[in-house]
């Protein structure tokens, strides 16, 4: 149990601190010093980075999370209700982050490399919207996981 409680937490807070990091720190630097074929090709580039811890993040949470559900808990059955929530929101925050990676990531990636600019300025403000949802359920997430259970 100890081992999985701490690898689904490493795993959340790499994804979440990762958005919360380039939301709250990168996006605004970025936007105010470099240009948009600099920007888009920074963004990219930093997804092209990230987005394999995500999935890494994505497998270490659903693997670890179940496995405390049905091994720890007995199923859905047993678990209290924060369990049940912690287990809805993140499945929410895996859907959306499988709709990033499959649909305006791709489509990024192949207008920085067209060097289609305004094209890629629409998929980056559709990502950035999208992980800016997913932060905010990760950190109600955690919110959630940490205090659930005192309620």
């Amino acid at each position: 149990m100890a081992i999985a409680i701490t690898l689904h937490v490493l795993a959340a807070v790499i994804w979440v601190g990762g958005m919360f990091f380039a939301w709250m720190i990168l996006r605004p630097v970025a936007m105010g010093l470099l240009d948009p074929p600099q920007r888009l090709t920074l963004w990219r580039q930093v997804f092209q980075r990230f987005f394999p811890w995500v999935w890494a993040a994505l497998i270490v949470l659903l693997g670890t999370g179940l496995w405390m559900l049905f091994a720890v808990f007995g199923g859905m059955g047993g678990a209290r209700w924060h369990v049940h929530l912690m287990l809805l929101t993140g499945l929410a925050m895996m859907a959306i982050f499988l709709h990033v990676w499959f649909a305006p990531y791709r489509r990024l990636a192949r207008a920085v490399a067209a060097e289609e600019w305004p094209q890629g300025g629409q998929q980056l403000a559709q990502i950035r919207r999208l992980i800016g949802i997913n932060l905010i359920l990760g950190l109600v997430t955690v919110a959630i996981a940490s205090g659930g259970r005192f309620l």
